[in-house]
């Protein structure tokens, strides 16, 4: 929901009820990954999107009926031989979507939710989407230090189920994962012979930061697309003269600092998200910077330059004390080759490979492979169990 916040709290503040369908899991050629959602108000309008077009008009009625019954349901959408090109994903996808009514003021745990995401602070939504009836659609809202809402009504069991719950949601916030997590009714671990609970927990965490260093007429397309590709971009270079707004309009912060001054600063800001890229290609800059950066657990580091300037930049950074294995994380000459040599075809080839890294991709076209187009969909079946409820062909 984080893409569609805004108006969701926009909707909440005005006090109009709305339902919200998201995506729950995927497997296949599915066009949208678990949390992708699409809402529709009480008077028709509708934001988002949870498949990019194959079955948002199934979708669309499903939040209309979920707003006249008030009951939140689970719904699949996928490929049949029986009935290849009814409602459903034509491309062999299957999603499962989870449709549930929101009524300002009737869940506490909704309403947090909501206020959190809107405000930017990480928070957890757990949201029962399989299990007892009187627990479909029971949501509790988890933050770093409390949560908000409750399990019930439920049976005895629900307060084991309730401390597990948010401790797991909690862990997956912690990490900014979005999935699903089964449960015992006893809150243990799901056994066979046992009752079990389904909750899709979605993680709201601030958008990934994107640290650009070397103020370079190269640099600013390099903003240009970190913003379109959803992270917060800061520029950094310890030269004030080209170091200013003016230069880097789009963003969201222009710094003053020797690069490694800079990076020691924010090591409580970065994580495993955090992609670094480096395009000033000097020495005097690079060296000290890249020295701290392929120690942290950052998600990537890259760095232009010639082959000539990476071969050096290496021995340098051997010097210093590096391993083979550390500089084996640094992705140099930075982006991939695309034969670009323009700032903006520059930037595409950078993105390009942060994108390939992060989802596991092969760089090549897709015309020359037969596999899967979305690489990392076989973790996510591993680690998401089919649901059981009513289920649609397509």
């Amino acid at each position: 929901m984080q893409d569609i916040a805004e108006q969701l709290h926009a909707w909440h503040a005005a006090g109009r009820s709305f339902a919200v369908a998201t995506v729950v899991g995927v497997s296949g050629s599915a066009p949208r990954d678990p949390g992708a959602a699409l809402a529709v108000d009480t008077t028709g309008e509708a934001i988002g999107s949870v498949s990019g077009g194959c079955v948002e008009g199934a979708v669309y009625e499903l939040c209309q009926e979920a707003l006249e019954s008030g009951e939140p349901v689970l719904q699949r959408f996928g490929f049949s031989d029986e009935d290849a090109f009814a409602v459903g994903l034509t491309c062999g996808g299957i999603l499962d979507v989870f449709v549930q009514p929101v009524v300002p003021g009737a869940d506490a745990a909704l309403d947090a939710g909501i206020a959190y995401i809107a405000s930017g602070t990480p928070v957890a939504l757990a949201r029962v989407i399989d299990g007892p009836a009187g627990l479909l659609g029971a949501t509790v809202a988890v933050t770093a230090g409390t949560h908000h809402g409750s399990l019930s009504p439920a049976p005895s069991t629900t307060a084991a189920l309730e401390r597990s719950a948010v401790a797991e949601a909690r862990a997956m916030l912690d990490a900014g994962r979005t999935g699903r997590l089964e449960l015992g009714l006893d809150g243990r671990p799901c056994d066979e012979g046992r009752g079990t609970v389904t909750l899709f927990v979605e993680s709201y965490v601030p958008a990934p930061r994107m640290l650009v260093f070397g103020a370079i007429d190269f640099a600013a397309a390099v903003v240009r697309i970190g913003k379109f590709l959803g992270y917060r971009v800061t520029v950094c270079d310890a030269r004030p003269v080209f170091a200013t707004e003016r230069r880097f309009p789009d963003a969201d912060e222009v710094v003053v600092d020797w690069p490694h001054r800079y990076l020691d600063s924010q090591l409580d800001r970065i994580d495993g998200r955090t992609v670094l890229c480096v395009l000033t290609h000097d020495a005097k800059f690079d060296i000290p910077l890249l020295e701290r950066a392929l120690r942290l657990p950052v998600g990537y580091v890259g760095a232009m330059g010639s082959r000539r300037t990476h071969r050096d930049r290496n021995t340098r950074l051997r010097e210093v004390g590096l391993t083979d294995t550390e500089i084996g994380r640094l992705r140099s000459p930075i982006g991939l080759d695309l034969g670009a040599r323009t700032p903006e075809e520059t930037a595409v080839s950078v993105a390009a490979e942060i994108v390939a890294h992060q989802r596991g991709g092969s760089c090549l076209p897709l015309s020359a492979g037969h596999g899967p187009i979305h690489h990392d969909l076989a973790r996510a079946e591993a680690e998401q169990p089919r649901p059981r409820r009513r289920s649609h062909a397509a």
